[in-house]
C-alpha cells in the first residue's frame, strides 16, 4: 500500500508512477493508494493512477485509491475518476488522520493559503479551452477566492453605494483576475488578484457612482483635495482655504473651486426630497421656478417701445384699440369716422413698418 501525503503534483506523480509499476513488475496485483493524507492532486497524478489501474487489470489485478476528501475528491469528480478509483471508500485500516500528518515528512513546506487556487488554475491552464474540465476547475477556483472579493468589497462600504452592488463588482474583478492570472510566473494568486479587484471597485466609483457626469480630471483632483485637506489642516492649525490647497497641489485656485463644486454632483439631491420632517412640507420640486413663456418677448417689447412712440397719433390709437382694447376693425372705423378698408390699410402699413424697423436694428 502506498500512502502519499501533502500535494501530489506533476513532479510527485512521476515518483508515484515508478513506485506503482515497480510493484506490478514485482508481481503484486492488488494495489492500494491511500489518499487520506493528500491535500491536493493534479490531473497528471490522477492520470497516473488511472494508467496504473488499467495496467493492473490487464495483469489480472486491481488498483483502488480510497480515502479521498475535500479538493482531492473534487478533482477526481471533475475528471470523472472518483468512482472508478473507488475514492469514496473509507481509508484503509491503520491510516493516520490527516491532522497528524507532518509537513516535513512529505518534504514540503506548509503551503500558503493560495496553494489550492494556484494549483487549480495551473491545472486549468494546462487544458484545452474546449475541455469541460477546464471550466469546472475555474469555477472551483472562483468559489475558493470569493471570500477575498467580499473582504475587499467591505472596505468600500458606507461610501454611498449598495453593498450588494459592490460585492458584484468585486466578483467581476475576481473573474478578471482568474482569467488573467499566469501560474507560470510563480506568484500567489492572492497577490495578483487583490490589486485587480480593488482597481475594479475604484473604476466603478469613478465611472458609475457619479449621479452627474463629471470629467475625470475633476474626479481625480477631488480625490487629491480630500487627501491633502487633513494634512494641511494639521499644519496650518485651521481649515485650509481653496488657495491653500491650490498652492499645495500646484494648481490654479479656479481648478480647486471647480472640483469642489463638482463634488456635489456625486450624489445629487432628489427633486422629490421632502423639505422638512412634515409630510405636508412639500418637495424641492414644489418651490423651483418654471420657464417663463414670455421671456423671449422681453427684448422685442423693449425695442418696439421707442418705435411706437414715433408713430403719428392716429396710427398709435389704432394699434392701442386693436391690440390692447381688443376692438374689431369695424369698431375702430366707427370710432375714428373712417372706413373699415382704410383702417385695414393703415394697420397693415404700420405693422410692416415696425417689422422692418426691428429687423434693421
Amino acid at each position: 500500500m502506498l500512502r502519499p501525503s501533502g500535494i501530489l503534483d506533476y513532479a510527485a506523480s512521476l515518483d508515484l508512477r515508478v513506485a506503482l509499476f515497480e510493484r506490478l513488475d514485482a508481481g503484486q496485483k492488488q494495489l492500494t493508494v491511500d489518499l487520506s493524507r493528500l491535500r491536493l492532486l493534479d490531473c497528471a497524478a490522477a492520470d497516473t493512477l488511472l494508467r496504473a489501474q488499467l495496467e493492473a487489470q490487464e495483469r489480472g489485478g486491481a488498483l483502488r485509491a480510497p480515502g479521498a476528501s475535500d479538493l482531492v475528491l473534487d478533482v477526481l469528480e471533475i475528471i470523472g475518476a472518483a468512482k472508478q478509483l473507488r475514492a469514496y471508500d473509507d481509508p484503509p485500516p491503520g491510516s493516520p488522520p490527516v491532522a497528524e500528518s507532518d509537513p516535513d515528512e512529505a518534504g514540503n513546506d506548509p503551503p500558503s493559503q493560495w496553494t489550492t487556487v494556484n494549483e487549480l488554475l495551473r491545472q486549468a491552464a494546462a487544458m484545452d479551452r474546449g475541455d469541460p474540465r477546464r471550466g469546472a476547475l475555474r469555477e472551483r477556483a472562483i468559489e475558493h477566492s470569493l471570500p477575498l472579493a467580499d473582504r475587499l468589497a467591505r472596505r468600500f462600504h458606507g461610501m454611498g453605494e449598495s453593498p450588494a452592488d459592490l460585492s458584484q463588482v468585486a466578483a467581476l474583478g475576481l473573474m478578471k483576475a482568474i482569467d488573467g492570472f499566469d501560474p507560470d510566473y510563480g506568484t500567489d494568486f492572492g497577490g495578483y488578484a487583490t490589486p485587480t479587484i480593488v482597481g475594479e471597485l475604484k473604476r466603478y466609483f469613478r465611472d458609475k457612482g457619479w449621479g452627474v457626469h463629471v470629467p475625470r480630471r475633476l474626479q481625480e483632483l477631488r480625490i487629491e483635495i480630500n487627501r491633502v485637506r487633513d494634512t494641511l489642516g494639521q499644519r496650518l492649525g485651521r481649515s485650509p482655504t481653496p488657495k491653500d490647497v491650490a498652492e499645495h497641489l500646484g494648481v490654479d485656485e479656479e481648478q480647486i473651486l471647480e472640483a469642489l463644486v463638482a463634488s456635489s454632483a456625486y450624489r445629487p439631491v432628489s427633486l422629490f426630497a421632502p423639505l422638512g420632517g412634515d409630510d405636508d412640507a412639500g418637495t424641492l420640486a414644489d418651490v423651483l421656478g418654471d420657464d417663463d413663456r414670455d421671456i423671449d418677448g422681453v427684448e422685442f417689447r423693449q425695442a418696439i417701445k421707442p418705435l411706437i412712440a414715433r408713430l403719428p397719433e392716429r396710427e398709435r390709437r389704432i394699434l392701442s384699440l386693436r391690440f390692447y382694447g381688443n376692438r374689431t376693425q369695424a369698431q375702430i372705423a366707427a370710432d375714428l369716422g373712417i372706413s373699415q378698408m382704410h383702417v385695414s390699410r393703415l394697420l397693415s402699413r404700420t405693422l410692416e413698418g415696425l417689422r422692418r424697423a426691428l429687423l434693421d436694428g
